[in-house]
Formats: C-alpha cells, structure tokens, sequence
C-alpha cells in the first residue's frame, strides 16, 4: 500500500468515529444560557450582555440587579424586556443575600424585604421568569439561624412575591446540604420558593452534583452551571472550577439526568476560572463540627469522585482572588473569561446536546 493511501485509511479510522460521535449527540431539549457573572471582569450592561448571547445563538441569560443595569427606570426596563424579546432571549433575574443574620448580608441595603421588592419589580418589569436569591456562603455553618431570618423575611414578602407571579429561586450557594435547602423551601412554600441550582457549589459542602440534583430538582427552577475537578489532597480533598468539559465530576451523565429531572428548565453556564482550588480538609476532626449531622451515605459519591479525580492540568491564569489585582492580570483574566465561556458554549451545544438554536 502506498504511503499516500495508508495515511487517507488512518485518517479515516481516526475521525470516523469522532464524526460518528458528533453526529449521535442529541439534543436534550434543555434552554442553554448564561449568568453575566461569568464575564464579571468585562462589566457589560445588560444591552451588551444581551448582544453577547445573541451572538452566541443562547436561549436565555441571567442578569444582576442592580450590578448589570444602568437604571432601574420603568423606561429603562421597558426597553431592556423588548430588546430581549426581539433577540429571542428568556431573561431570569438575580439579587443577593437575603437573610438579616448572614455574613453575606449588606445592611447598608436596608432590609432584605426591600432588595426582594426591587428584584420582584426589576424581575416583573423585564419578563424574567424567576429571581434567585442566597442565604449565606462557603463556610457559614451552621446554617439553622440563618434559615430562620431567611424564613421571617420570605414569609413578610409573602403577599408581594405571589402578587409578582414569581418564585424566589434560592441557590445552594456552599452552605446548605441538599437536603438542608429543601427543607428550607418546603418551609417557605412551594408557591413562593424554589431552586437556582448551582453544579459548582456542593463540593464546598462535600456532595456529588449529581446527588445534589436528584435532591433539590423537584424544586429547581433555574441553575447555575459549571465543572468542577476533584482531586487527592494531604488535608483531605480538593476542587477546582474549570471551563465545561475539563472537569472530572462526569458532566455528561448530569446533563443528561438533568434534562430527565427538570425538563424546559435552563441551564445557565456560570463558568468561573481563574481561582485556585479550594481545599476541603476532611481528614481534619475540627472541619466535622460543621457537619455533624451529615450522613455517611451522602459522601459515598464525593468520596468517588476525589478517588477518580484529577487536578487541572491546562493553562490558566490564577489570580481571580480578593484583594488587589495588578492591572496586567485583570487583562488576562478578561480575555480568559470570555474564551472559556465561548469554548464551554461550545462544549455545551456539540458534545451534551444543551441548546434550542441551531
């Protein structure tokens, strides 16, 4: 066989079954968006992230009160919903901390009940269809207080979020176990609470994403998505966030479980990179007293995936941290945003399936 015609027959083999593998991946029927905290370092408006999605043939994108609006004007809004609407974008809406006794809470903002009645209005005035909201933070257990002033505040905006025909859509934002943040909601009431599921988050608190979605999906309204790789540490274990398809936590079967649990339901990337990997010291006695109630059978699946894991390998700029940034890495990390956000869109569309547009 000639060199010219043994090489075309290897270049067949090889992208035959890539091409294969292309052509098999179905479409899950779940609405691919974006959270704007994903591109943080570039500091759009809600305009621009709007032409951004559009670009990039999204279905929806989540946006921050009042971070990624220039006014809060009922004119202003008008715009932004008919700007959305002609783009073919569904909006969802995003505040803070709504619990008086959180670390994470601002009492500059006056009280929680007044954010949650700007975002309602914010919310109502641009066609979203939900508003996420947090309770507290990594670390911040544990969380029974904080549960409930949470639950104080949801049930003096009772009348309003109904009146607002929304649902306040709670992250699991590192504090809660999954099963803490459903009974939180449960407790609230199904008609005024509900879930922002965020795929990242339950490795602070030790939980597969994947057990964490089979928990809080009967709940879940909106998501922040993203990948995440597990690894071996001397203290325990450690995490890392990475672009969609670098991870190690199996992001194909939760996809896929996703799509069965919480159909029409959107899966917002929130892709964040540049930070280092966060340790979780569970070989140490004192890191237990934040969970001394967590149940053995729920860490079987962290457990697998620090056994199976690996850490991140590929090039990234790490300097995405508090405090002071020198002005060259705020470049880096800028360019860096935006390419793993287009590449983990890509990834999302081509290898899961996500995505209603062609």
């Amino acid at each position: 066989m000639r060199r010219r015609n043994f090489l075309r027959l290897c270049g067949a083999l090889w992208l035959g079954p890539f091409w294969s593998l292309r052509a098999a991946t179905k479409k899950l029927g779940i609405p691919l968006g974006l959270d704007s905290y994903s591109l943080r370092a570039w500091r759009w408006n809600v305009f621009q992230l709007l032409d951004f999605c559009s670009e990039l043939q999204l279905d929806g994108l989540m946006v921050a009160i009042p971070r990624d609006f220039e006014s809060l004007e009922p004119g202003y809004l008008a715009k932004v919903r008919q700007r959305a609407q002609e783009l073919g974008i569904q909006l969802d809406a995003a505040i803070g901390c709504i619990s008086p006794t959180s670390n994470s809470w601002n009492p500059k903002l006056g009280k929680p009940e007044d954010v949650i009645s700007q975002g309602l209005l914010v919310a109502q005035a641009i066609g979203a269809r939900s508003l996420r909201a947090f309770v507290g933070a990594p670390g911040m257990r544990p969380v029974g207080p904080h549960v409930e002033s949470t639950l104080r505040v949801l049930r003096n905006c009772r009348a309003r979020i109904q009146d607002a025909g929304l649902k306040i859509a709670i992250e699991n934002h590192g504090e809660f176990l999954a099963g803490e943040l459903r009974q939180l909601i449960e407790a609230a009431g199904k008609d005024i609470a509900a879930c922002c599921l965020d795929t990242g988050n339950p490795l602070h608190v030790m939980e597969d994403p994947l057990f964490t979605l089979e928990v809080l999906a009967p709940y879940t309204v909106t998501s922040h998505v993203r990948d995440s790789v597990v690894f071996s540490h001397p203290r325990g274990a450690a995490f890392q966030w990475v672009a969609l398809g670098d991870g190690s936590i199996g992001f194909e079967r939760l996809a896929q479980r996703f799509a069965q649990l919480c159909p029409g339901v959107p899966m917002h990337l929130e892709i964040i990179t540049g930070r280092p990997p966060t340790v979780v010291p569970l070989l140490e006695e004192e890191y237990w007293k934040l969970f001394p109630e967590k149940p053995a059978r729920e860490l079987t699946g962290f457990l697998r995936l620090v056994r199976d894991g690996h850490p991140y390998l590929g090039p990234m700029v790490v300097e995405d941290i508090s405090g002071p940034i020198p002005e060259e890495y705020r470049a880096a990390l800028k360019l860096q945003q935006r390419l793993d956000v287009e590449r983990s869109i890509r990834y999302a569309r081509e290898h899961l399936g996500l995505g209603l547009k062609a």
